[in-house]
């Protein structure tokens, strides 16, 4: 969580410094282009301030209420920012470029434009690096879109998303703001605004696809689960695993449930000896796991009848 409150700062610092920037140099220079981008840089500066309020949410211990903690809330805040994202600033940077492809106004002043992308460029890069480090730690060397689809932690790849579009789109607005005013062209100015929505909203449907699997709940993967029932029926009073459920709750904490057989002798007190003994292996061995429910089941009972 460090480490991507680490990503977060430097990513609200920098689109903190650089909205109003952007905003005033818009204003003096007719270009919508740069609205779009003072919307891009206000919309992830209100990103990741949501994103640091759900990690707050997300520690708080569990209570009577939430039994099993409040992990969940980042994953519901990190998909409210991808809904921010697709809302406030592509469809807003789209309908500013349309608008401004409609009825394009000259540019006046364009040195202020370029000076201001190239400031954004230098901080936005600078944040952008931080996240690829960060991200690069957590990855274990996996492929990047295949660690981004493993994560479990959407704070972590949801900065590394924003300030990566936030450097493309400052590409998109200096290629076509200087085209526009070398061409005598007003209109390609709207359509950079445009094309930075549309980048928007195509990030915004990834990282809600990303997200709305994570809100729903993930569970480990094959390999892990192979390795509880590997761990699990090495117990010399386990027969078989029958089932293994499992959710993450946070990136941190996993829920799991295990359907097992014992062997039959056991009384009352084995078997609960025998279940503490598990519980306890699980958790010394897999730091993730905070929560292990163990049901006991008789050996006459198949899998397709708890199923």
């Amino acid at each position: 969580m460090a480490k991507a409150n680490k990503s977060i700062y430097s990513a609200l610092a920098a689109n903190l410094l650089i909205a109003v920037t952007k905003f005033i140099a818009g204003a003096f220079t007719n270009s919508s282009s740069m609205i779009a981008e003072g919307i891009h840089s206000t919309v992830d500066t209100s990103n990741q301030l949501l994103l640091l309020y759900g990690l707050k949410r997300s520690i708080k211990p569990a209570d009577q209420y939430r039994p099993f903690g409040y992990g969940k809330e980042l994953y519901f805040w990190s998909f409210i920012v991808s809904i921010m994202i697709f809302g406030l600033g592509g469809v807003l940077s789209v309908s500013q470029g349309i608008t401004h492809i409609r009825y394009p106004e000259t540019l006046v002043n364009p040195g202020w434009n370029y000076a201001v992308l190239a400031l954004s460029f230098v901080f936005e890069g600078a944040s952008l690096l931080v996240a690829i480090k960060e991200f690069n730690q957590t990855r274990k060397g996996l492929p990047w879109w295949k660690a981004i689809i493993k994560s479990k932690d959407p704070s972590g790849f949801l900065v590394l998303f924003e300030d990566g579009a936030a450097v493309l789109g400052l590409l998109i607005v200096f290629v076509m703001m200087v085209l526009s005013h070398h061409l005598n062209m007003p209109f390609l100015d709207g359509l950079a605004s445009v094309l930075v929505g549309l980048l928007l909203i195509f990030v915004s449907f990834i990282l809600a696809r990303e997200n709305r699997s994570l809100l729903m709940g993930e569970g480990l993967s094959p390999e892990t689960q192979q390795k509880l029932k590997d761990l699990t029926e090495s117990d010399p009073d386990v027969m078989a695993v029958k089932s293994i459920l499992s959710t993450y709750q946070s990136p941190k904490e996993v829920l799991l449930v295990l359907v097992l057989t014992f062997r039959p002798e056991l009384d009352t007190e084995d078997l609960t000896g025998a279940i503490d003994r598990i519980r306890e292996r699980i958790k010394a061995e897999y730091e993730l796991v905070k929560f292990v429910i163990i049901q006991p089941q008789s050996v006459n009972i198949t899998t397709e009848e708890i199923a």
